[in-house]
C-alpha cells in the first residue's frame, strides 16, 4: 500500500525492504519489511501502529540507519538538497544524526560519567549551538521536563528508569532536528511526567519538526498524531486519522 505526496516532504521511503537471518535458530530468513512506502511532511506527526512483530520497529530503526536495509530508498530532504541515507558512510550517517536527525528510544544510551546536563547539551551542540547557548537550553529542556536540578550533574547510570527517559527525551527535542524518530518514548514515565513529555512532543508540530513514531500507547496517538499509519506483516495495511485506523479515543 502507498500513500499520496505530501506538498513539503522531510522524509521519502521507498520499496522498503529488511529481513532478518535467524542463526540462532535454524538459519531461515524472516522478512519484516515488504517494500513499504511512506512519506513524511514537515510539522506532521506521524505515528506507526500494529501488532509486536508488524513491522514498525524495523521500518524506524531502517530510517535511522540502525539497520542496513536490503533494498528501497531513504530520503531525507535537507535544506542542501535530499541526502539518499541508504547509501551513507557511517561517518557521514552520523554527522547527519547530530544535525538533522533525532532518535529517542526508551532506553538512554550515555557515556561513561556524563550528566544529564552535559548529555543534553552535547545534543545541542551537534544541532550547532554554541557551548553558552547549549547550556541554556540543555537546563530549559530538563526544567521543562521537570528532572530535579540537583540530578543534573550526577552520573546518568545513578538515575531511574523514568529518568533516563525524560534525558532522552530532553536531548531528543532540545534545539529540534528537521525529523525526530520516537520508539515508545513515554513508556517509563508516571502519569505527571507522561503528560509533561507529550506536552513537549506536541509542541513540536509548530516549530515544523517532522516526527515519526511508535507507541503502543492508543490515546497518545489520538493527541499527537496527524496521520496513523497500521502496519501488519511487514506492509502498510491502513493509513488514517487516528479515529480512522485506530477507532474513536476511550
Amino acid at each position: 500500500m502507498s500513500e499520496s505526496t505530501t506538498t513539503d516532504p522531510v522524509l521519502t521511503v521507498r520499496d522498503l525492504r529488511k529481513s532478518f537471518t535467524l542463526h540462532t535458530i535454524d538459519g531461515r530468513t524472516v522478512v519484516s519489511l515488504h517494500g513499504v512506502d511512506l512519506e513524511v511532511g514537515r510539522g506532521e506527526h506521524v505515528a506507526l501502529a500494529g501488532p509486536s512483530g508488524a513491522g514498525k520497529s524495523s521500518f524506524l530503526r531502517c530510517v535511522h540507519r540502525s539497520y542496513l536495509p536490503d533494498a528501497g530508498s531513504v530520503v531525507l530532504h535537507t535544506d542542501d538538497g535530499p541526502v539518499e541515507l541508504t547509501g551513507l558512510s557511517d561517518r557521514e550517517m552520523a554527522r547527519l544524526r547530530g544535525r538533522e536527525l533525532g532518535y529517542v528510544s526508551q532506553f538512554l544510551s550515555a557515556p561513561p560519567r556524563t550528566a544529564p546536563l552535559e548529555v543534553v547539551a552535547a545534543s545541542a551542540r551537534r544541532r550547532g549551538m554554541n557551548r553558552a547557548d547549549a547550556r541554556d537550553a540543555a537546563a530549559e529542556a530538563l526544567q521543562r521536563l521537570s528532572l530535579d536540578e540537583a540530578l543534573w550533574d550526577v552520573d546518568c547510570s545513578v538515575l531511574s528508569g523514568g529518568e533516563r527517559q525524560r534525558v532522552n527525551i530532553a536531548a531528543g527535542t532540545v534545539h529540534p532536528p528537521r525529523l525526530l524518530l520516537l520508539d515508545e518514548p513515554v513508556s517509563a514515565l508516571d502519569p505527571v511526567n507522561r503528560e509533561r513529555a507529550l506536552e513537549l512532543i506536541a509542541s513540536l508540530s509548530a516549530s515544523g519538526v517532522a516526527v515519526l513514531a511508535v507507541f503502543h500507547d492508543l490515546d497518545a496517538m489520538h493527541r499527537l498524531a496527524t496521520r496513523v499509519v497500521r502496519f501488519a506483516d511487514g506492509h502498510i495495511d491502513r493509513i488514517g486519522s487516528a479515529t480512522d485506523v485506530l477507532g474513536k479515543a476511550a
